[in-house]
């Protein structure tokens, strides 16, 4: 079985490239993908909580970066989430594949990771198939205002979709683009 860090750097590496994915403003997750990712290159940070199974009420924060493919739509994700005093590095790319999109987060399901198997943009969201070996379910961001993030992790448990992660990001300004000069 895993430890408990572990499965929790799992579901919120998941959780985190779904906040990276979807926070573009809606006028442009709608046709061009590319600049979609673009939109949501940056820093976000944010608490989060596992909200079902054994580890039902664990808390945790977010310090993540996003990078945009300079080649093709999808993002490269950088950064790490803290669980009390459990610090785990988060890594995680998603590509365009064809009309779905397809990644890992942390080293792939061959390793402690997840495999991203299908992915749609959408004007407010983002959904993204997750699966490790038996565990299959989907990542779901949905865009609040211009800068905070939803995000629910859920998992197929016989032919239900049960939440069980779920955490809100909020966009990091430049301390430069938002400090104010004085005359």
């Amino acid at each position: 079985m895993f430890s408990r860090p572990s499965l929790i750097a799992r579901g919120v590496a998941a959780a985190s490239l779904a906040a990276l994915t979807c926070a573009a403003s809606p006028a442009l997750s709608g046709g061009n993908d590319k600049a979609f990712f673009e939109q949501v290159s940056g820093q976000w940070k944010g608490p989060g909580e596992i909200v079902a199974g054994k580890y039902k009420g664990t808390k945790f924060t977010c310090d993540l970066t996003g990078e945009a493919s300079e080649s093709s739509a999808g993002i490269k994700l950088d950064g790490f989430c803290r669980v009390g005093v459990f610090k785990q590095p988060m890594s995680a790319v998603i590509t365009q594949s064809g009309k779905s999109y397809s990644g890992k987060f942390l080293d792939g399901a061959n390793g402690k990771g997840l495999d991203i198997v299908s992915g749609n943009v959408g004007k407010d969201k983002v959904v993204v198939g997750i699966n490790r070996k038996k565990l299959n379910g989907a990542m779901i961001a949905r865009l609040q205002g211009d800068s905070t993030l939803n995000i629910t992790i859920s998992v197929k448990v016989e032919d239900t979709m049960v939440p069980v992660i779920g955490v809100s990001l909020n966009r990091q300004l430049d301390a430069i683009a938002v400090g104010s000069i004085k005359k």
